[in-house]
């Protein structure tokens, strides 16, 4: 399924169900999660099989995938990634740095932000009111789920570059219903790569399964050659220049 957002360079792997138990993780990872409850060692053991599945296909030994600053995933030198797990569904993407800077992956279920304030501490009012046409549009997508999922795709995709905490408030997200992609605009400075400041994302999203999942990549190629490129595909960033209150429906970055 997320190989339609996340095509070559970049390996995917996914799972909609735990393959996976304590048993196929190392012994590091296996400490991580020996006081969690079943639920969480599963999901923790299955979304790590398939980033190695994906390793592999790179052309990387098995390895342990430890939490590091954040809990941002740690991937053996040159590699990036980013994984993600809800109910139901785990899924890793990894591609060689030196053919992308950067990955954010985040899946949620389709469905509408939980009631309690939490859309008002995910997105800014105009957001709110973006969602509100969206789903006027089109009311079988949680809209709303959606800008909060491609927030958290944005931040795994922020950290990694800038080892910085980005907040729900300093995004800000617009969804194409109909390109089946969302750019986020940073309400501060971008992450400075190779000479080149990222203003924000361009992000690609897709409805499925009973999922959302939204994903980023910015490939180095662009960078390289100071291409603009065009919205919507696979891998561009936007021209336009999470845990906070919303921790009901955040998740860690593993």
């Amino acid at each position: 399924m997320i190989d339609a957002l996340l095509p070559s360079p970049i390996e995917t792997a996914e799972a909609f169900g735990d393959t996976a138990g304590l048993s196929h993780l190392y012994p590091e990872e296996a400490a991580l999660v020996s006081k969690a409850v079943a639920k969480r060692r599963d999901e923790f053991a299955t979304v790590r099989a398939c980033a190695r599945e994906a390793l592999g296909r790179l052309g990387h030994r098995p390895a342990p995938i430890l939490p590091g600053e954040r809990g941002a995933p740690q991937w053996p030198d040159g590699v990036v990634g980013s994984m993600t797990h809800c109910l139901g569904y785990r899924a890793a993407a990894l591609a060689h740095a030196t053919d992308v800077v950067t990955i954010g992956l985040d899946a949620e279920p389709n469905e509408p932000l939980p009631a309690g304030g939490v859309a008002a501490a995910v997105m800014h009012a105009h957001e709110i009111a973006h969602v509100a046409e969206l789903t006027a549009h089109r009311p079988d997508v949680g809209w709303g789920r959606l800008v909060f999922s491609a927030k958290e795709s944005v931040y795994k995709a922020w950290f990694p570059l800038t080892h910085r905490w980005l907040d729900f408030e300093e995004a800000e997200i617009r969804v194409d219903p109909d390109a089946g992609t969302f750019h986020a605009r940073l309400l501060v400075p971008g992450p400075l790569v190779d000479g080149t400041r990222l203003p924000g994302f361009t992000g690609r999203w897709l409805v499925s399964n009973g999922l959302i999942v939204t994903a980023i990549a910015v490939a180095r190629a662009e960078l390289t050659v100071a291409h603009v490129p065009r919205a919507g595909t696979p891998h561009d960033t936007t021209t336009e220049a999470a845990e906070s209150a919303a921790s009901a429906v955040a998740k860690p970055l593993t």
